[in-house]
C-alpha cells in the first residue's frame, strides 16, 4: 500500500505543533461520537463537551489532517456568493438570519480564543469587497444595499480599499471580520476538548455507520466499534448515504499562495474582489519568514474536482494576478491546494436527514468553512440535546430552494457527463508511455485501470471506477492522487481513500498482481 502525501504544503502545516491523539484499540461507548476532527467535528466536540456531554472524536488522520489544514482561514460575515444571489435564492427575509449566524460564529470564535486562551494569531481585521472592473462597480453598489438589508448596517462604502494596488473604484468595508492561524485553533480545541474529558483518536477509518435498537453503531475498518447515543459526520463531505444529500453538492479545487512582502508593506485585512470564481487575500504576519517580512496569502483559479489538471497554469495565473495587484511581493515561500464542498444555494447542510434519526451532518462548506465549521458546532451542540436551534431551519439539510434549481439542474447534468468516460479510450495505450511518479488512465478490454508508475518503475494498477458510484477517477499530477469528478471522493497514487463520500480503497485491477516491476 502506498501512504498518501500531498505534494503542496500549506503554509500552517509547517508552522504549527502537530496535537498527537491517541490510537483506538478497542471498542468504545459514548455519549456523542464525532467522526472527523476537523474546524466542524471540533466544534461540535467542543460545545457538546462544555455542556457535560462525553464524546468521542474519530478521524483516519490527526486533528487537522483533512481541509481545514488548507483552507486561507478568512472569518467573514460577508457571504461568498453575495447577499444578492442569498436574497434571491433565499428570500430577503431569511438573509438576516444569514448574516447574524456567520456573524456568531465569528464572535464564538473570539470568545473561545479567550476562554481557552488559544495562541492562535486570532485577531478582528476590516473586509473589503473591492471591484474587479466596471461590472464589479454595480455590483459592489448592488451588494452595499442588500448587505444592509441583511441587517449588517456597518457596512460602508468607501472612495477605495486601503491596499492601494488592488484600486479599481469605490468599495464595500465590513467591519470586525476575523482572521486566524487554523491548525493552532484546533489544536487548542483538541486540548480543551481533552480537558473536558471527551477522547480523540487518529488512525479510526471509519467505514459503517448504523443505527440500531436506538444507538448509533461506527465500525472502523482497523476493528473497533464506537456505540454511541447519537453521532455527527463531518467530515467536509458525508461518508454515511451512497446519495441524498449529495445531489446537493459540487466538489471543487481551490488554489492558494503565499508570498513574503517587507513588513507593514499591505494592510492587515481581507480582500475580495467581484470576479467569478474570485480572488481572496489576507496577511499573516509573524509568519516563519526572515525578519521584517509578512506572508500574502492570495486564493482562487476554483475548477471542479478532478475535470482540470492544469496546476502548474492556475498557479502562474494566481501568482500574476498577485504581483500585478501587490507589486512588493517578493518569493513564493508556499503553495497548495484544497477542496470545497459547494452547495446548490450557497449555504451549509448542518442537520440531520430524517426526524428519527440519531445520525447529524455537517457538510458544503461553501469557500466559508471556518464559519460554516463552526456553526456546525452551534446547531448541533442544541440538535443532538433534543433542542431547538435559531438556524436549524435556515441550515436544514432537507431544505428545498426554488432559487436554486438552476444551479441543481446545472451540477447533476454535470455528474451525468461524466459517466461518459466509461466508455471512453484510455489515455494512454501502455504502461510504458507513462513517466515514473505519474498516473495515467488505461483501458484493458472492458476495464478502466487507473495505472500509477512511482519513481522507482514500480506499476500499481487499480480499477479507474470510484467505489461510491462507479465514476472514473483521474489523475491529479500535482497533489499526486486520483479525483473523483463526480461527488469528491479523492485516492492517493496507489488507490488508498483519502476523502469521501467513498470509504473504502480503489479495487485491484482486473488481472495479475496489483504492483509489478515494469
Amino acid at each position: 500500500m502506498l501512504h498518501g502525501t500531498a505534494e503542496s504544503v500549506s503554509c500552517w502545516m509547517t508552522s504549527s505543533t502537530s496535537h498527537r491523539s491517541q490510537v483506538l484499540e478497542k471498542d468504545l461507548a459514548a455519549g456523542v461520537c464525532i467522526v472527523g476532527a476537523g474546524i466542524a467535528g471540533l466544534s461540535t466536540a467542543y460545545l457538546l463537551a462544555r455542556l457535560g456531554t462525553l464524546v468521542v472524536v474519530l478521524d483516519d488522520k490527526e486533528v487537522g489532517g483533512g481541509e481545514t489544514a488548507r483552507t486561507t482561514a478568512h472569518l467573514s460575515n460577508a457571504i461568498d456568493d453575495l447577499y444578492t444571489e442569498m436574497e434571491r435564492i433565499h428570500g430577503v427575509e431569511m438573509t438576516p438570519l444569514i448574516a447574524a449566524s456567520h456573524t456568531a460564529a465569528i464572535d464564538t470564535i473570539h470568545r473561545i480564543v479567550e476562554d481557552e486562551r488559544i495562541e492562535c494569531d486570532f485577531r478582528r481585521v476590516d473586509g473589503y469587497l473591492v471591484p474587479a472592473d466596471a461590472d464589479g462597480v454595480h455590483i459592489v453598489q448592488r451588494e452595499l444595499a442588500a448587505a444592509r438589508r441583511a441587517g449588517l448596517t456597518d457596512v460602508d462604502l468607501l472612495r477605495r480599499a486601503p491596499a492601494e494596488w488592488l484600486d479599481a473604484g469605490p468599495c464595500l468595508r465590513f467591519p470586525r471580520q476575523g482572521q486566524i492561524h487554523p491548525l493552532r485553533y484546533l489544536e487548542g480545541l483538541a486540548r480543551a476538548i481533552e480537558r473536558l474529558g471527551g477522547l480523540i483518536f487518529r488512525g479510526a477509518h471509519v467505514v459503517n455507520v448504523e443505527e440500531r435498537d436506538g444507538a448509533v453503531r461506527l465500525e472502523t475498518r482497523q476493528g473497533p466499534v464506537v456505540t454511541a447515543g447519537s453521532a455527527v459526520v463531518a467530515t467536509n463531505t458525508p461518508i454515511h448515504m451512497m446519495l441524498g444529500v449529495h445531489l446537493k453538492l459540487a466538489a471543487y479545487r481551490t488554489y492558494a499562495i503565499g508570498a513574503r512582502v517587507p513588513h507593514g508593506t499591505v494592510p492587515v485585512a481581507l480582500y475580495w474582489d467581484t470576479l467569478h470564481p474570485y480572488h481572496f487575500v489576507r496577511v499573516q504576519e509573524g509568519a516563519d519568514l526572515p525578519l521584517g517580512y509578512d506572508l500574502l496569502i492570495a486564493g482562487g483559479e476554483d475548477h471542479k474536482l478532478g475535470q482540470a489538471d492544469d496546476a502548474a497554469t492556475r498557479f502562474a495565473r494566481l501568482e500574476g494576478w498577485t504581483r500585478r495587484h501587490f507589486p512588493m511581493a517578493e518569493d513564493v515561500d508556499y503553495q497548495w491546494s484544497g477542496e470545497i464542498m459547494e452547495t446548490v444555494d450557497g449555504l451549509a447542510f448542518i442537520g440531520h436527514v430524517a426526524d428519527d434519526s440519531r445520525v447529524f451532518l455537517a457538510t458544503g462548506d461553501s469557500g466559508m468553512g471556518m464559519t460554516h465549521g463552526t456553526l456546525a458546532g452551534l446547531i448541533l451542540s442544541e440538535l443532538v440535546l433534543g433542542r431547538e436551534s435559531s438556524w436549524s431551519g435556515l441550515y436544514d439539510p432537507r431544505r428545498k430552494r426554488i432559487g436554486a434549481l438552476g444551479a441543481f439542474a446545472r451540477e447533476n447534468l454535470n455528474v451525468a457527463r461524466q459517466y461518459v468516460s466509461l466508455m471512453a479510450p484510455g489515455e494512454v495505450e501502455s504502461v510504458g508511455e507513462i513517466p515514473p511518479g505519474s498516473g495515467a488512465l488505461l483501458r484493458r478490454g472492458i476495464h478502466m485501470l487507473a495505472v500509477y508508475r512511482d519513481p522507482r518503475g514500480v506499476v500499481h494498477e487499480r480499477s479507474a471506477r470510484c467505489p461510491h458510484l462507479g465514476c472514473v477517477v483521474q489523475w491529479n499530477s500535482m497533489e499526486k492522487s486520483w479525483d473523483c469528478p463526480c461527488h469528491g471522493s479523492r485516492f492517493d497514487a496507489g488507490g488508498t481513500v483519502l476523502h469521501g463520500p467513498a470509504v473504502s480503497d480503489l479495487r485491484s485491477g482486473p488481472e495479475g498482481p496489483e504492483e509489478k516491476e515494469e
